[in-house]
């Protein structure tokens, strides 16, 4: 294996209905180094959250990994079970979710929550676990922290419960963090101070940070690189910069132009046409082909490529550039 914090491989997600068997997760594949931060970006429905939670065993059933590897830290981690996997979480993988009151039990003090999850992960005293407590709390950006450090979530703003999520994410010192929509309830000027938070602690302790994301503008401010997804496959891969400026797969180029930035001086946003389809009723060939402008007969009948039988960017066989030269 390589060097990388996570390594994903081939990774395939299935729930069997009565009907058919669905594939959320369909042969994803991507690596996140030290101190790197992935975006993984996509509409609601393109396996997004769904990839976070197979890495991290949380799958609901009847959801379950059915082929391909994770591995963490040079050790292969999909096929562990309860308590090993447990052991992982909040150890070596933290957690940061959309709501943090989802995170954060109501009945207990912040300090207690805490110093609960270090506790249980790192061999310290509860008398230790209190001062690093107070100390997390502070890193993230916790006015008086000494003195809120007993106080309950609901006693906290939003944007200051969502600091708290990430302090409990990384008190026990993990070496991967997964972000599902951690801005989403927040409103603009905070999801500016909790990327800004979570990119300086995750620069400054090395940590891999997996971001999921519906927000293109997020994923520009943050990511070191963005894995496009679609229909549970990733549509292209590559450095963040690159793939705003110069997208190769027209799902991308779309998701770029229906931005309020590459639609400014129009009296609407832009828009790809149609929806994501239905796991389901998945169309032959691309899945993309029903939506997008450009698609042609070999759209219509072969499934769009792997990246890696492709130019390792955009899986995609005609990709922005090579279609624009040929025209």
């Amino acid at each position: 294996m390589t060097d990388a914090v996570l390594s994903v491989r081939d990774l395939v997600v299935e729930i069997p209905t009565r009907h058919a068997v669905l594939r959320p997760v369909d042969q994803v594949s991507y690596e996140i180094e030290k101190g790197e931060i992935l975006g993984v970006v996509g509409e609601s429905g393109a396996g997004k959250s769904m990839t976070g939670n197979a890495v991290i065993g949380l799958l609901d059933r009847p959801a379950r990994i059915a082929s391909g590897e994770v591995w963490l830290n040079g050790r292969r981690i999909d096929a562990l079970k309860g308590d090993a996997m447990r052991r992982v979480r909040g150890r070596e993988i933290g957690m940061v979710f959309q709501d943090p009151l989802t995170s954060l039990n109501p009945l207990l003090q912040i300090g207690d929550q805490l110093t609960e999850t270090m506790l249980a992960h790192l061999d310290i005293s509860e008398t230790e676990g209190r001062k690093r407590a107070i100390a997390a709390l502070d890193e993230v950006g916790i006015p008086a922290a000494a003195s809120r450090i007993d106080s309950y979530p609901h006693e906290f703003s939003g944007g200051m419960r969502q600091r708290v999520v990430i302090a409990l994410a990384l008190c026990a010192e993990p070496s991967l963090v997964i972000a599902d929509e951690p801005t989403t309830a927040l409103d603009v000027s905070v999801q500016a101070q909790i990327i800004s938070l979570l990119k300086r602690l995750c620069r400054e302790r090395g940590t891999a940070v997996m971001l999921v994301t519906h927000d293109m503008g997020v994923i520009a401010e943050a990511a070191d690189r963005v894995a496009v997804m679609y229909a549970g496959r990733l549509a292209e891969l590559g450095p963040v910069r690159d793939v705003i400026q110069r997208a190769r797969h027209p799902y991308t180029e779309g998701l770029m132009a229906s931005t309020p930035l590459a639609s400014r001086g129009q009296t609407r946003l832009r828009q790809i046409p149609g929806s994501m389809p239905r796991l389901g009723a998945l169309p032959d060939g691309c899945a993309f082909h029903p939506r997008c402008p450009k698609a042609q007969d070999k759209c219509r009948r072969d499934p769009s490529p792997r990246l890696d039988t492709c130019d390792g960017r955009a899986a995609c066989w005609y990709p922005v550039e090579q279609r624009e030269a040929a025209e």
